[in-house]
């Protein structure tokens, strides 16, 4: 089991490492990929993933993914097209709920509109930070803060966690590991960028690169409970098991799909 989770783990790495680097059309493609079977998995939890919920779901995040691409091509406010996008989303959503009544149900419905945010959506702005200014550095903070914090919070919590952080959902983790994993990923932070200053000729603020770090970690935290609630409530152990001992996409990925839109706004505000 180890050794699967590891090699695994190891091609999941090179494959974000060609995807991330490599940036435009390569990344966007496999956020795409990457969004839809994710969807496909929450989808799967609700019982909707081909039925037509689900189906108008696929086709809003496809949308959605175009208007991204060609963004700088919309005519007029770019904000515009995606609130009209999101609105004629919800209209088809609510009329397959009138017009195949009772075929399904408020849950399935709700379920659909909010995987198309919750996945497609915050995933996307993995591209978005690598398209900004400076992105080829600053799209690893995703990765350093959510995977960084994950890893520090758990030793901390070996370590010394002592008070539960939410006992009932999530019993191993602590509120030391919760606090160490928030100061690892404000540590990590520095480090990279350092790094990246001294190595990649970056000109990047270390204070400001602790801070993304921290508030990247305090949110990575609740991405991985949110996934794990979700699961808990529908007693499910794994989103899927598109990745050997990892789980699903969603299972990998639940802390970056939280971290992901902190990150771009962070970069952009600071």
């Amino acid at each position: 089991m180890f050794k699967t989770r590891l090699l695994s783990g190891i091609l999941l790495v090179i494959i974000a490492l060609f995807a991330v680097i490599t940036g435009g059309n390569v990344l966007f493609f496999v956020l795409l990929a990457v969004s839809l079977i994710g969807m496909t998995e929450l989808y799967k939890v609700f019982g909707i993933e081909k039925k037509l919920p689900g189906v108008i779901g696929y086709l809003a995040a496809a949308v959605y993914y175009g208007l991204l691409y060609f963004e700088e091509s919309l005519p007029g406010e770019k904000l515009n097209w995606f609130m009209m996008l999101f609105m004629v989303f919800l209209i088809c959503q609510m009329a397959a709920l009138v017009f195949a009544y009772p075929r399904y149900n408020t849950q399935q419905i709700f379920a659909a509109f909010f995987g198309m945010f919750y996945v497609a959506a915050m995933l996307s702005y993995i591209y978005q930070t690598r398209m900004l200014s400076g992105g080829v550095f600053t799209v690893w903070l995703v990765f350093v803060c959510s995977w960084g914090c994950d890893t520090c919070a758990y030793c901390v919590g070996m370590l010394i966690g002592k008070h539960k952080m939410a006992p009932v959902l999530s019993p191993k983790k602590s509120v030391e590991g919760g606090i160490g994993g928030i100061l690892g990923a404000a540590l990590i932070g520095v480090l990279y960028a350092l790094a990246i200053n001294r190595w990649g000729g970056a000109d990047a603020d270390v204070l400001t690169y602790a801070v993304i770090g921290a508030a990247g970690g305090a949110i990575s935290q609740i991405g991985d409970l949110a996934a794990s609630a979700i699961k808990r409530y529908h007693n499910i152990k794994d989103y899927g098991k598109l990745i050997p001992g990892h789980g699903g996409i969603l299972d990998r990925f639940d802390s970056v799909i939280f971290t992901a839109p902190i990150i771009y706004y962070l970069a952009v505000m600071l």
